[in-house]
């Protein structure tokens, strides 16, 4: 039996070590907003947080993690909403699909740790996940609204 640290619980699981991340933390531990899209870690639909940074959980293999490291999912970001860039994703009525999206505010809330006021040139950087939707321009002026949010 492994075990892993996952939005604050130790979290019990069997799998082989080569498993990706995300495949335990959807099919183990029932945690779903994380997203499989490509499976190669381009384009950030399985994105969580570990240790705070933000990782591509596709490609992980889960015998990579410590129990001790922190993993944060979507569903522990902020299980009420509250959490600046989901108020801001509402507000601006970010998805399209939605789809992508919990791996966008995973990244979003990433890069605001790290960066508060990011740039949009910060932002184009950072925020690599793809949307085939297209709405990176609410993405950006989200994330904006978020670095706003948490500064006042």
């Amino acid at each position: 039996m492994a075990r892993l640290t996952v939005n604050g619980r130790v979290e019990e699981f069997e799998a082989e070590p080569d498993t990706p991340l995300l495949w335990v933390l959807r099919e183990q531990l029932g945690m779903t907003g994380t997203k499989f899209g490509c499976g190669i870690a381009q384009c950030g639909a399985c994105t969580v947080h570990i240790d705070g940074v933000a990782t591509r959980s596709c490609v992980m293999p889960v015998s990579s993690i410590e129990e001790s490291q922190k993993i944060v999912t979507i569903e522990g970001l902020s299980p009420d909403g509250s959490h600046p860039v989901q108020k801001a994703w509402l507000a601006l009525d970010v998805p399209q699909c939605g789809y992508c999206q919990t791996g966008m505010i995973m990244a979003a809330a990433s890069l605001l740790e790290s960066n508060p006021q990011p740039s949009d040139a910060d932002i184009a950087a950072e925020i690599t996940n793809i949307c085939r939707c297209g709405t990176y321009n609410r993405v950006r002026a989200a994330i904006h609204m978020a670095a706003g949010d948490k500064a006042g």
